[in-house]
């Protein structure tokens, strides 16, 4: 098995990418799609990160900085590849990525629901805030 290699999504992968979150994403986002996905590489080509082995897309995570906080999203790994190290290369790329723009704390989005997404954030050192609420309104 050669080693896993880390790097930023371009627009060639966008299909590839929205083929992988329906097979290995919990849950859905209203911006899966290929114009949500080009947007957001077009406004932060650094942003996705996409994890390979062996040529095979494993792992995604959207690595977001607005100049203020340091968001993480999409952090998802196929499910044959799991619990080999692909989610914490990614989140240490992402951690890495937001060292180098100034970041000083990073959000992540987590599914209520995802049990073992938990686990994984936790694992890598993340905390639960619970006096914090998401609110949204489509647009």
């Amino acid at each position: 098995m050669s080693d896993l290699h880390i790097r930023h999504a371009t627009p060639a992968d966008i299909d590839a990418v929205l083929r992988f979150w329906r097979d290995a994403a919990e849950g859905t986002s209203i911006s899966d799609d290929h114009d949500g996905v080009a947007r957001l590489i077009a406004r932060d080509p650094e942003a996705l990160l996409l994890a390979e082995r062996d040529g095979l897309l494993t792992g995604t995570v959207i690595a977001g900085f607005d100049g203020w906080r340091c968001s993480a999203y999409r952090l998802a790994v196929h499910p044959d590849h799991r619990r080999r190290g692909i989610a914490t290369a990614l989140l240490a790329a992402a951690e890495q990525r937001f060292a180098d723009l100034g970041g000083r704390r990073v959000d992540a989005m987590v599914l209520e629901a995802n049990e073992q997404a938990h686990h994984a954030w936790a694992a890598a050192g993340y905390h639960r805030e619970d006096h914090w609420r998401r609110w949204v309104k489509p647009l």
